[in-house]
């Protein structure tokens, strides 16, 4: 029997999420602020603009979920209804593809964080697709009656 998934996006899952998120956040920017700068120097100089577009979209990645995440948080402690979370702007933004060829030429470490971010995202975004695609229908007979009630 299937489950609709809003049913099982629970808090903790969220919460773990949410956990998962940050701490790739901060490790992305321990990476890229620090020992990955040291890196980037020995990079062709058009190699090294693509590290730091590619630092760029894990961080704008990583944002986009947490941003995400704190909006379901927002909706569990009743501070957002489902339908406000809907909307455009509480939604999960749109993440810059990484090109492999460039990925392939940069360090290890900045190819890890990269796959992480982009598998996280990848996740959340399935998330809340599955929760839009599982929100319950307006009934068509309340639509009707709702309407006589406005009309009279």
């Amino acid at each position: 029997m299937n489950t609709p998934l809003r049913n099982r996006m629970t808090p903790k899952l969220v919460d773990s999420l949410y956990t998962e998120a940050m701490l790739l956040a901060d490790e992305a920017r321990g990476y890229f602020d620090r020992h990955g700068r040291e890196e980037r120097l020995g990079l062709d100089p058009l190699v090294r603009v693509g590290f730091s577009c590619e630092s760029l979209k894990v961080t704008t990645r990583l944002m986009h979920v947490i941003a995400w995440l704190l909006t379901q948080r927002a909706v569990e402690a009743g501070e957002l209804t489902p339908g406000q979370a809907r909307a455009p702007a509480r939604r999960l933004g749109e993440a810059a593809e990484s090109d492999p060829a460039l990925l392939a030429k940069l360090p290890g470490n900045a190819i890890a964080l990269v796959h992480a971010s982009q598998e996280l995202y990848a996740r959340v975004k399935r998330l809340e697709e599955g929760s839009a695609a599982t929100e319950p229908q307006a009934s068509p007979a309340r639509t009707l009656l709702s309407r006589l009630e406005r009309a009279f």
